[in-house]
């Protein structure tokens, strides 16, 4: 990988990255043989140093299907990080209450399901009853949507008796689409809906600095400044484009937010909702 640009504003201290990945290393993390995608080998020391570079002091590092089901690497990460990170599961129904219990000892803080098609849509009364499981551990519901699902998700979503987290915007077919738009300010109206400000290089028709992102991110701010998260989705798999610089995506969010609201988004939300 390119090494990335230097943000051009030092970001706050307690800064977090809300959304991003690691995998391996896989010699001691092997990747499983039903996994859906094969990732680059990008372990937490890496993830670490990214972070140093953009001057990030902590992060959410999100199960991802590379690694399926085993969380050893994750697990292996948080123990690292000594309070650095918080991590977010994929689970199953069926986990021993010890075991859960375990993994939120360790900085789980949520459970993730992903609607998108190439990965496979879950079953709503499975994820009901993880949701059920993990409720007495007061951890949030990370979904992964896309454009269109979001209007068929909605009365799914404003159900949930949790804090619910959408990751990616809700990835629009285009980043001026204002029905999903629409339809995230009506989740977030619900005062119980968290918005990840992150994949604008997934989103974008037009390319970095990503222009055509930053009104959809502002109209998200500007609705409920206080249930907005910033992610950088490092390292970007399964991207089809350009693989982005991420002191870009930094300065993407600098360039529309001022001072306190970058302090509201990268550090205070961050730590109310994931327990920093």
């Amino acid at each position: 990988m390119t090494a990335p640009s230097r943000p051009a504003v030092t970001l706050p201290a307690g800064a977090c990255d809300s959304h991003c990945h690691i995998f391996g290393p896989f010699d001691r993390f092997p990747l499983p043989e039903d996994r859906s995608f094969n990732p680059h080998e990008t372990p937490e020391p890496a993830l670490r140093a990214l972070h140093d570079h953009l001057g990030i002091d902590r992060a959410v590092i999100v199960q991802s299907q590379g690694h399926g089901l085993d969380h050893a690497a994750l697990l292996d990460a948080l123990d690292r990080g000594a309070g650095r990170y918080r991590g977010v599961a994929l689970l199953r129904p069926g986990m021993p209450r010890a075991a859960l219990q375990d993994l939120d000892r360790r900085g789980i803080r949520g459970v993730r399901f992903s609607f998108m098609p190439h990965l496979g849509r879950p079953d709503l009364d499975m994820v009901r009853a993880v949701i059920a499981e993990v409720a007495p551990l007061g951890w949030h519901v990370a979904l992964h949507v896309a454009g269109d699902g979001l209007a068929e998700m909605s009365p799914f979503i404003a159900a949930i008796d949790a804090p619910v987290v959408i990751d990616h915007m809700a990835r629009p077919e285009r980043p001026d689409d204002p029905a999903c738009l629409d339809g995230l300010r009506r989740l977030l109206d619900r005062e119980k809906v968290w918005i990840k400000l992150s994949c604008a290089e997934r989103l974008t028709r037009a390319g970095a600095p990503y222009d055509d992102v930053a009104p959809l991110m502002r109209a998200l701010i500007d609705h409920a400044p206080d249930r907005m998260l910033w992610g950088s989705d490092w390292p970007h798999v399964n991207l089809h484009g350009p693989m982005p610089d991420e002191g870009t995506l930094v300065d993407l969010l600098a360039s529309l937010t001022t001072e306190a609201e970058r302090r509201q988004i990268l550090v205070d939300t961050p730590a109310q909702l994931f327990g920093f």
